[in-house]
């Protein structure tokens, strides 16, 4: 594989997503009592009430999705299809040269944020999460972390890039 500059940008873009979850749990782990079921853990005011820290240990997906799964499925859900999903989509990004540069990001942020998780269930057997928003019961949710932040904010870039690009489309049409 030829490292092309755009080659080194994606790498640089999943290095620095993963790097920064994977810091921010370190000092998580290290400096927040965690939730267990004996102890509520501890709860740290970012912002008032309505942006807390804590530390979450989940064994599951998005919100604790899958964590009631027997081990079996656990494994291929949680851990096997999201590596072999994270590498194909790694494998078009790097062989499609037509991916406009916000969409490349996004990608990018997504791939980084995967890998984070995926490491996470592999040498903890859970994810680190930590950060909780509820804005007076309008807008709650659930407990994130950097890898949740940087999936979800690739998810929007790629949906603003995807109507940008259709309106492009459609005025040269």
């Amino acid at each position: 594989m030829k490292f092309t500059k755009r080659t080194l940008y994606i790498i640089l873009v999943i290095v620095v997503t993963i790097a920064v979850d994977q810091i921010s749990k370190v000092i998580v782990r290290e400096s927040i009592e965690p939730r267990t079921e004996v102890s509520p853990g501890e709860r740290i005011p970012v912002i008032g009430d309505m942006f807390v820290m804590m530390n979450v240990e989940n064994t599951g997906a998005f919100l604790g999705m899958g964590s009631d799964l027997n081990p079996t499925l656990r494994l291929i859900v949680l851990l096997i299809l999201p590596i072999v999903v994270l590498g194909f989509v790694l494998r078009h990004i790097l062989k499609d040269k037509t991916i406009d540069k916000w969409s490349l990001f996004a990608f990018a942020s997504i791939i980084g944020g995967g890998i984070a998780n995926v490491y996470d269930r592999i040498v903890y057997g859970s994810v680190t999460d930590f950060f909780f928003i509820d804005l007076g019961g309008v807008f709650r949710t659930g407990i994130f972390n950097m890898a949740d932040v940087s999936v979800t904010a690739g998810m929007f870039i790629l949906l603003f890039a995807s109507f940008k690009n259709k309106k492009k489309a459609t005025i040269t049409e």
